[in-house]
């Protein structure tokens, strides 16, 4: 069983919305992205392929990261 130790070093879950939010788009475009873009982060389910997916904070963020970094060498 997690102990209160154990739960703090888990990862931060971000839903579906809320990563729309984070890299301001929609749900749609978020989900657009994600067919487009084979490196975007999979999702954490809990459950089967129609339960909610949630995605990882660290990952959405190295992600990001990266993409800003491809645009540094592109420019």
């Amino acid at each position: 069983m997690p102990t209160q130790a154990n739960l703090k070093d888990l990862p931060d879950l971000l839903t579906n919305e809320t990563t729309a939010q984070t890299l301001s788009l929609s749900v749609s475009g978020l989900n657009k992205l994600r067919a487009r873009d084979k490196q975007f982060p999979k999702p954490v389910r809990f459950g089967d392929s129609t339960s909610r997916a949630y995605f990882v904070r660290a990952e959405v963020a190295a992600y990001l990261a990266a993409k800003m970094a491809q645009r540094g060498e592109a420019a």
